[in-house]
């Protein structure tokens, strides 16, 4: 998994790419996360139309992203979700824990 992060505004936007999968794909995105907060990120957005697979430890890290980044008092936003992703948080119900939005624009936008 690659990552790349940009600021628009007050939102620190992490636009990933490849497959959140055990071993190299989840520990990148802890370490990303972890990056943004210790640079003082407070409203988070993970852009996910670039990922092209997720296992279950990825789900297990976006969970543990979530409590990391809501525990430091931040928010996270999730977007472009691919309807297989989308289907995978659905099916384990985390859709009702993550705020989910269509694209990067309507994430910024919740944070106003």
């Amino acid at each position: 998994m690659k990552s790349s992060i940009q600021k628009r505004g007050a939102v620190t936007l992490i636009l990933l790419q490849g497959k959140i999968t055990i071993g190299e794909g989840d520990v990148r995105l802890r370490k990303c996360i972890q990056e943004v907060l210790d640079d003082g990120a407070n409203k988070i957005i993970l852009d996910l139309n670039d990922v092209s697979y997720m296992d279950s430890s990825g789900v297990g890290e976006l969970v543990a992203s979530y409590t990391t980044i809501t525990n430091r008092g931040a928010q996270l936003r999730l977007a472009n979700l691919k309807p297989k992703i989308y289907g995978l948080l659905q099916l384990t119900a985390l859709v009702t824990v993550f705020q989910i939005y269509d694209s990067t624009e309507d994430a910024l936008q919740s944070f106003a």
